[in-house]
């Protein structure tokens, strides 16, 4: 047996392991999460679980809501991010050294964590309140327990990451890029146009297609602080397998869900393909 065919059994035998761990975590459940979407209760084929999942108003409610709550969340989260990113890159002082330490923390917070401090802080008798309470206030508005409260949990628990991802890309574009421009007379919005923003694609889709995928899978701060209706679907399938035990629902939104993501990752992937025989 030659070296180079030994090689090839070795790593075909290290390769097995993950290979398995990939199909009985991954692929048999999704495999029986596709079928179980097309079976009504009595076993057989249907495709009542979608129609139900796209024409009952409750449903459609839950999807729209999603949907509006992921796009936001992640378009919010890169423009924040972004701007944090570029603000820590070209700036310089205490008070860039005192954010660049602590925009760290909230990702080493636990999210069940996070999301207590989210209620004792905006919650109707969180501190906010009695601060204002004690101002002179009677009303308080309200943050949590509904769109607003996801929304600001969304950020709270992506935007650290996003900038951290940023801020690693803008670290990579060399000064005498930066100053080469400004000695021919390039503005800012100039440089960040044709400069920062070329050089930081590919890591802006790694930041949106990761947000993205987080957003829309989320399942703690939608079910501690999220409105009782309309639900994310992370919820609603929860739901519908544990309380309604209607398993053929549930199975529906976790392949539309499956297919949501797939969008945004190939979305991700065919750019990437696009610009690599550029690069080479």
């Amino acid at each position: 047996m030659s070296s180079q065919t030994k090689a090839s059994i070795t790593g075909l035998i290290m390769v097995i392991p993950s290979f398995l761990l990939l199909v009985f975590t991954v692929i048999i459940p999704i495999t029986l999460a596709v079928k179980e979407s097309f079976l009504n209760p009595d076993g057989a084929f249907s495709l009542a679980n979608y129609t139900y999942l796209f024409t009952d108003k409750a449903m459609r409610s839950n999807i729209l809501f999603t949907l509006n709550l992921t796009i936001v969340s992640t378009v919010l989260t890169l423009i924040v991010g972004y701007l944090l990113a570029i603000y820590l890159r070209f700036n310089q002082g205490w008070i860039t050294d005192w954010i660049r330490k602590l925009y760290y923390i909230p990702m080493f917070i636990p999210g069940v964590i996070a999301t207590y401090g989210i209620i004792n802080m905006y919650g109707n008798h969180g501190w906010l309140a009695r601060i204002g309470l004690a101002l002179g206030s009677e009303s308080f508005p309200r943050f949590i327990y509904d769109y607003n409260g996801l929304l600001l949990a969304n950020l709270w628990f992506n935007i650290p990451f996003t900038a951290m991802l940023l801020s690693s890309a803008l670290a990579g574009i060399p000064n005498s890029i930066i100053e080469s421009a400004r000695d021919v007379g390039a503005g800012k919005l100039s440089i960040f146009a044709r400069f920062i923003v070329p050089m930081t694609y590919k890591t802006v889709l790694v930041a949106a297609t990761f947000t993205f995928m987080g957003i829309i899978g989320a399942f703690t701060a939608p079910f501690l602080i999220g409105p009782n209706a309309p639900q994310v679907l992370g919820i609603a399938m929860q739901q519908s397998f544990s309380i309604y035990h209607d398993v053929g629902v549930a199975s529906a939104m976790a392949v539309f869900m499956f297919l949501l993501c797939s969008g945004m990752g190939y979305f991700y992937i065919r750019s990437m393909v696009k610009e690599e025989p550029a690069g080479r």
